[in-house]
């Protein structure tokens, strides 16, 4: 099979980093499922491994890629619900950039109804982590309102999408007009600019000073003094990332006064137990929405697997709106 390999650690501007080689076909292992991968989605974990960052866990493929979407093409299949030839999308640790890779068969969902392979591989890293994230861990409550850092990231758009569905009023955070416009289409009751505006007071404005109930963040250090007085009482603040650095300081005194709860989590090391407990949660609640339309697969993007540094550069640049999908095979029937 074609796979890529990532030869050399670097940024954007090196050469060499990313390579197409032949590999030997995986065999998958008891509990696994093989699949052919038609698209494999573009995550930042994804850059973060190709600069020398983010190391895929201990026994996960060296080859890059978290998620793809394809054709069940081997492995024991009895009592999974599963049958060869399935349509499938897959959460994977690593091995999505090949055109075979091997999936947990409790990381596997079906393709939802009228969604393309490249539609379907863009969903299940960015729908498990605001799942898991939102819903979960943070626990939100009918009614309750959240505020996302980062509206057009993949995440963002998932976060938008699945708490607005689910009647919740979310704000979002994007660094141009027209992605703030792009938040809005997408449900959010207000894009906030962040390189004109202070989120800060938007929000105490928008919700008549009590605060946003939950935030989901990417950033870390630069904003979690600031996202601490945005919160309403008995907030929860779930940060997934810390691009805007690891180290900050807070007002405890803020934080004991407010009952409030700061938390995180990676998605990638957890178990596959925790993880198949998501996807089935995903399946019953999150798939009829994408199947009636009221959830979309927010797509920016396209590129062949030979041209997978683009991708990154793309991916790097913050110049798209959704995902980013790399197309195995060209011909990808609905």
């Amino acid at each position: 099979m074609k796979a890529i390999e990532i030869i050399q650690s670097g940024g954007v501007g090196d050469t060499g980093q990313l390579q197409m080689i032949d590999l030997p076909v995986p065999i998958p292992r008891s509990g696994e499922m093989l699949i052919r991968v038609h698209a494999a989605g573009i995550n930042r974990p994804d850059v973060l491994q190709r600069r020398g960052r983010y190391h895929a866990p201990t026994g996960a493929s060296e080859i890059p890629g978290l998620e793809v979407a394809g054709v069940i093409a081997g492995g024991e299949l009895e009592g999974s619900g599963f049958k060869m030839g399935d349509r499938v999308c897959a959460l994977l640790q690593g091995g999505g950039y090949a055109e075979y890779c091997t999936a947990p068969i409790p990381q596997c969902l079906p393709v939802p109804d009228g969604l393309s392979f490249v539609e379907a591989a863009s969903l299940p890293e960015t729908f498990f982590t605001v799942w898991s994230n939102i819903f979960d861990r943070a626990a939100i409550k009918p009614g309750e309102t959240l505020l996302v850092q980062g509206g057009t990231s993949g995440i963002g758009v998932a976060a938008i999408q699945i708490a607005t569905a689910r009647g919740h009023r979310v704000f979002a955070t994007a660094r141009t007009p027209e992605k703030c416009q792009a938040c809005e289409s997408l449900g959010a009751a207000r894009g906030i600019n962040y390189m004109t505006e202070d989120f800060v007071e938007i929000i105490k404005r928008e919700t008549g000073g009590k605060g946003v109930d939950v935030i989901l963040d990417i950033m870390g250090a630069m904003y979690i003094q600031r996202e601490l007085d945005c919160m309403a009482e008995d907030g929860r603040l779930v940060m997934i990332a810390h691009l805007g650095g690891r180290k900050g300081t807070i007002d405890f005194g803020q934080l004991l006064h407010k009952r409030l709860t700061v938390t995180g989590s990676t998605l990638r090391p957890r178990s596959v137990e925790f993880k198949g407990q998501v996807a089935q949660s995903l399946r019953e609640h999150v798939w009829p929405l994408l199947e009636s339309g009221q959830v979309q697969a927010v797509v920016d993007r396209i590129f062949p697997l030979e041209r997978v540094m683009q991708a990154h550069e793309l991916m790097e640049s913050s110049n798209h709106i959704g995902k980013i999908v790399l197309q195995v095979i060209e011909d990808d029937p609905t």
